[in-house]
């Protein structure tokens, strides 16, 4: 069994990114969570041994993906509302100083009992960036207006509009 010593510790924002799938599992109905459950949660699965302060900070502001890094560029977790997070997902808005930022812990970097989180993980953020394309109205209005045109040709319709321009 993988352990985490004092030389490879667990990242703080890979212990958010775990305390926050954690909940979003066991409770796959909530769309978000507060950043006390999130703490708590973390507090709750004792993975360092003992709780570290930057993992409010981490909920708060640094894993964050749609407020401004600082410094912290990660893309873990998406402020739904105010003092409000769920995980990030493909497909949500970020802050464009943290493109290329971290989403999900590299599977070496957590203990073992997690790895299954990160397969966990994949499968929720492609249903969930499916059910959101889905559920966007503007997306929804793609070929809403192909029948406007249907028994016209668009050359044919560009040149009835311009009959008459001399």
């Amino acid at each position: 069994m993988k352990t985490i010593s004092a030389r490879t510790q667990l990242k703080v924002a890979d212990e958010v990114w775990i305390a926050t799938v954690l909940l979003q599992r066991e409770h796959p109905d909530e769309p978000d969570f507060t950043v006390d459950q999130i703490v708590q949660r973390a507090k709750q699965e004792d993975i360092s041994k003992v709780f570290r302060p930057g993992v409010y900070v981490h909920a708060v502001q640094h894993c964050v993906a749609n407020r401004p890094p600082n410094p912290g560029r990660y893309r873990m977790l998406f402020e739904s509302a105010p003092g409000r997070r769920r995980l990030f997902h493909k497909g949500d808005s970020y802050h464009s100083e943290r493109e290329g930022g971290k989403i999900i812990p590299a599977r070496e970097d957590i203990p073992h009992r997690y790895e299954g989180l990160i397969a966990w993980y994949e499968n929720w953020s492609s249903a969930m960036a499916a059910e959101a394309k889905e559920s966007d109205p503007l997306l929804a209005l793609r070929g809403s207006g192909k029948k406007l045109w249907a028994d016209e040709h668009a050359d044919e319709y560009v040149r009835r509009l311009r009959e008459g321009w001399e």
